[in-house]
């Protein structure tokens, strides 16, 4: 009886153990980007105050989100249009340096998936494929269905490398916080072809 119990009470706190993971691991990402984002926006104030404003509108909805619920699921319509207010944001800071395209389908915005967890795939692929090169780069964001799963793609072009070596910081948070929402039903992918880097993730439907 005493195992039975035992057994039934750590059954009874891994959901909460899983949780507590869950809203550790999204923290970590928070400084990072809003860091990186609130310097872009101070750069611009005195030499063009309208982009200024907007991308502080965007910025103030990256807040929003951050110091959101972190307990709560969002659909991936929701992080689609924060990666978007992102990419706006990094669009004023390298111009046509930067070369953004996207291929969704309407259909998967309703797949569920961490808050943020988009986001810090769309910065990887600005820092590491746009940013070290002269002549930028682009990033391509896809979704798809396929069969009963939701694919999601983040694409960059590759050229010179990072001028700060990234730790896989972020690969490995987003990983885990997949892991711990939906478990073995996630898959996440990376891939190296000549010019290109790919990260691909699988959702249940």
């Amino acid at each position: 009886m005493l195992l039975a119990w035992l057994k039934l009470r750590e059954r009874s706190q891994r959901p909460a153990a899983a949780l507590a993971q869950l809203v550790e691991l999204q923290s970590r990402i928070r400084p990072h980007f809003l860091f990186n984002t609130l310097n872009s926006a101070i750069a611009l104030v005195q030499i063009e105050p309208n982009k200024a404003e907007a991308m502080l509108e965007d910025l103030s909805e990256l807040f929003r989100v951050a110091l959101a619920d972190s307990q709560a699921a969002v659909n991936l319509t929701e992080e689609i249009e924060l990666a978007r207010r992102y990419l706006d944001i990094e669009q004023m800071r390298f111009g046509d340096r930067l070369r953004v395209r996207w291929e969704l389908e309407p259909a998967a915005g309703r797949a569920k998936l961490p808050p943020l967890l988009l986001q810090p795939l769309v910065e990887n692929a600005v820092r590491h494929g746009v940013e070290p090169n002269d002549t930028g780069g682009e990033v391509l964001i896809s979704t798809a269905l396929r069969g009963a799963e939701v694919e999601i793609k983040v694409v960059n072009s590759v050229g010179a490398p990072a001028r700060t070596a990234g730790h896989g910081l972020a690969l490995r948070n987003v990983r885990q916080r997949l892991r711990l929402m939906h478990d073995v039903a996630a898959r996440f992918e990376l891939d190296t072809a000549p010019g290109r880097f790919t990260v691909r993730i699988l959702l249940p439907r």
